[in-house]
């Protein structure tokens, strides 16, 4: 799934391309795709894209107020991509293009298409009028990972008590950290992935911090660089798509415990103290 880098660096491109482009038209290609009845898609109709930005890992496409709206009200498009949903220059316009969700067509022609890869349909459209923040999907959110400062850190994980792994990818702790960075993070950290967040001390806690900043930055630099979103595996990491291999940092080989959907992978020399952890998920995990 995109996490907070691909999808900052994804927002900075629409925005530049289509800033400034008034709607022409909102169209739900699959009956799964928006999420919500009020207000309508037809009030965006005629609207200016002010910005495409983010909030963790949603895109949000923000359209100013209209002259004719009573509320002065700014509408938001917010849009989750999930695991193989992308929002691209749609330059073809195809009446049933493969996997199509939804496409915005603007003024002039242009336009963006919301796809989804495999069957599952879980990428998702929500329209909000207002502040996008006070209502769902993202009124759940916590803060995005990039903006967290460190004594607000060390309040949650105090008060989580649970996996640090688990709790850098849950979104109402953190907003915009999944599986690649969480697995980066806690290695650029040094940090076991399975101790309880209630157990890091204050050095731990401030190289945490250093670590989710650090990482996320690599991310964006390494995404700005591309003309569009890239592929899980090409993303910057050390042990994520390294299982089996040397750690770039010590040369000990990188580990993995494999969960159904999922693996936590990390390096025992730089995380663990030396220790293999047995890969099942029923295992004594470090403390």
């Amino acid at each position: 799934m995109p996490e907070l880098p691909e999808v900052a660096a994804h927002a900075e491109r629409l925005s530049v391309a289509f800033a400034g482009a008034s709607l022409d038209r909102f169209q739900p290609l699959h009956p799964a795709a928006l999420k919500t009845f009020d207000p309508r898609p037809a009030d965006a109709t005629g609207r200016v894209l002010a910005s495409v930005g983010n909030r963790g890992k949603y895109l949000l496409l923000r359209f100013d107020p209209s002259d004719t709206d009573d509320g002065n009200r700014r509408l938001t498009f917010v849009v989750h991509l999930m695991q193989a949903g992308r929002l691209r220059v749609d330059t073809q316009k195809a009446p049933k293009p493969r996997g199509g969700m939804a496409r915005w067509t603007f003024t002039g022609g242009a336009a963006l298409l919301l796809t989804e890869a495999g069957t599952e349909r879980r990428a998702g459209v929500w329209l909000v009028a207002g502040d996008p923040a006070e209502v769902e999907p993202l009124a759940r959110l916590g803060p995005d990972a990039d903006t967290v400062d460190r004594d607000e850190l060390a309040r949650r994980l105090a008060g989580a008590s649970e996996r640090v792994h688990g709790f850098l990818r849950d979104q109402s702790h953190l907003a915009g950290i999944g599986r690649l960075l969480a697995n980066e993070v806690l290695h650029s950290a040094r940090i076991s992935p399975f101790v309880n967040t209630s157990r890091l001390d204050g050095d731990a806690v401030d190289r945490l911090h250093a670590a989710i900043g650090q990482s996320i930055e690599r991310g964006l630099a390494a995404e700005r660089l591309l003309d569009d979103m890239g592929r899980s595996a090409d993303r910057p990491n050390d042990v994520h798509h390294r299982v089996g291999k040397e750690c770039p940092a010590c040369g000990d080989t990188v580990r993995a415990v494999e969960y159904r959907r999922y693996r936590v992978a990390y390096c025992p020399a730089c995380q663990t103290g030396g220790k293999v952890l047995a890969d099942n998920t029923t295992s004594r995990f470090l403390k």
